[in-house]
Formats: C-alpha cells, sequence, structure tokens
C-alpha cells in the first residue's frame, strides 16, 4: 500500500524523507518533485529497483533513465569525463534544468538499462529533493508518468497514473516549471543539443561558445545506387544511437548498498531531474 507525505507540512516532511530514504534502500520506489516535474525514482546501483522503474512507467531497457544527483561531487563520481565544457556548464546551470549526458565510469556496478556506455545527469534546483539525495547517493529518476502520458506535475496526478507501484509518494505541491530539463550530450568533441527545455539554445551557447543541434545538421545528398552498403549501414547505426540517447532521456522530467554507490555517498555532503 502506497503511502503519500504532505512535505508542506515539517513534521510530515521530516518522516516522508526518512521513509523514502528507507524505500529507495529497500530497492522500491518513489516519487518526488523537481523543479521541472515530477519524478519517479529508485535506487540506481539496485539493478531490480531500475527495472521496477522502467516496468511502472511501461518501458523498455532501450529507453534508460537519466540519473539524480545531491551534489556536483556526486555527479564526477559517476562520469569518465565531463569533457571540455562541462565544468562550465555545470557552474552555470546547476542546480538547475540542465541534464548532461557523458560517458560513464567503466568501474562502476550498475545497470540503467542500454545506455551505449553513458550516463545522463542532472543536480535538480528543489531543496526537498537535494535533501533525499544526499541520503540516498544517486538515484536513476525518470519523469512519473506512463510511457506516452503527460509528465506528472503533481504527487496526485503521478499517484493517478503509477498507483501501488510506487511506495512512497512525497508531495510537496505543484512543480516548478512545466517544461523538461535541456539535455546536451558531451560525449563528442563538441557539446550537442539533444532536447530543447527549461535552458533556452541561446543560453547554452552563450557558456559553449559551440554548440550543435538539429539544424545544424547537413541536408541529406541525394541517393547513389552504387553506394557500399556497409557504409550505409554504419550511418543508420549512428542516427539510431542518437535517437535511443535522446529517447532515454525523455522528461524527466532533466541512482543501495554497493561499493560503488557508497563512494560516491561520502563524496556528497551528509543529509532533481
Amino acid at each position: 500500500m502506497s503511502r503519500r507525505y504532505d512535505c508542506s507540512e515539517p513534521l510530515e516532511r521530516t518522516k516522508g524523507i526518512a521513509d523514502a530514504v528507507s524505500v529507495v534502500r529497500r530497492g522500491e520506489l518513489v516519487v518526488l518533485p523537481t523543479d521541472t516535474v515530477y519524478g519517479i525514482g529508485a535506487d540506481a546501483f539496485t539493478p531490480s529497483a531500475v527495472t521496477g522503474l522502467l516496468d511502472a512507467k511501461g518501458r523498455g531497457r532501450d529507453m534508460p533513465a537519466p540519473v539524480l544527483v545531491g551534489s556536483v561531487r556526486a555527479a564526477q563520481a559517476l562520469v569518465d569525463d565531463l569533457g571540455t565544457y562541462g565544468q562550465d556548464l555545470i557552474d552555470e546551470f546547476w542546480p538547475g534544468a540542465l541534464t548532461i549526458v557523458c560517458r560513464a565510469n567503466t568501474t562502476l556496478a550498475w545497470d540503467l538499462g542500454d545506455t551505449k556506455g553513458t550516463v545522463a545527469i542532472r543536480m535538480p534546483l528543489h531543496q526537498l529533493t537535494l535533501e533525499l539525495l544526499k541520503e540516498t547517493g544517486p538515484m536513476a529518476v525518470s519523469s512519473a508518468n506512463r510511457s506516452g502520458a503527460a509528465p506528472a506535475r503533481t504527487a496526485e496526478e503521478a499517484e493517478t497514473q503509477l498507483g501501488d507501484s510506487v511506495a512512497v509518494y512525497l508531495d510537496d505541491g505543484p512543480s516548478g516549471e512545466a517544461m523538461p530539463s535541456s539535455i546536451v550530450d558531451l560525449t563528442g568533441a563538441v557539446p550537442r543539443l539533444l532536447r530543447a527545455g527549461a535552458i533556452s539554445e541561446e543560453r547554452l551557447r552563450e557558456v559553449c561558445g559551440v554548440l550543435l543541434s538539429d539544424e545544424d545538421e547537413p541536408e541529406p545528398e541525394p541517393a547513389d545506387e552504387s553506394a557500399d552498403d556497409d557504409l550505409t549501414s554504419a550511418a543508420k547505426s549512428t542516427e539510431s544511437a542518437q535517437d535511443d540517447r535522446s529517447a532515454a532521456v525523455e522528461a524527466d522530467v532533466k541512482t543501495s548498498g554497493s561499493p560503488e554507490r557508497t563512494a560516491a555517498d561520502k563524496d556528497a555532503p551528509p543529509t532533481d531531474r
């Protein structure tokens, strides 16, 4: 049976966070508020919990969940490299509505789905959720809705869609923004905008200086019947990989017990998407 806490009341807020921390450590699901939309979250280092999250949404492994962190240091422990522009983007927009896609730290024992070696990370601008994340460590979090439905902006909307598949609902009133987080891919030499969201493309360009987007894609050349089939297949595969990565971090929205998670937690101070 699900439990819902009115976090506008100080005592309920304290009880709700404590219950949510226990639930996450047991590998169960919680719904939490963020500065964009409500999210459904699970411990990022418990594969069965992440599978439960995807099942609750009606989503497959081909659309893995992003990861929310409670501190920049925790995020740095999860990635192999922030690239040339990653730290500048973090300094400017975190905590906030920016999700960055990076190469994942290969030493971490986790399974977020078919990520192709990447991870989408965000530090949300929401005090309640930051408090929760600093207790749980990184959480896999996606928008609190069934796949294909509108993202929930209230705990009530989330509960209507997800029901008893979620153990704890943290209700902190309507979420901050109707728009999801903006998503920037930092896995290449030049940052690429995967999704325009709460942070405008212009603002992102001001920080990066250069930012690729769909408009920068060259017009397709006329088909050459003599073209090598292998090259054609490779091009399609690359396009498919980019589409998969973009779909995997759809609105958010914008990760108990393994040694790797404990290390990330130690980096975060004790105590969104």
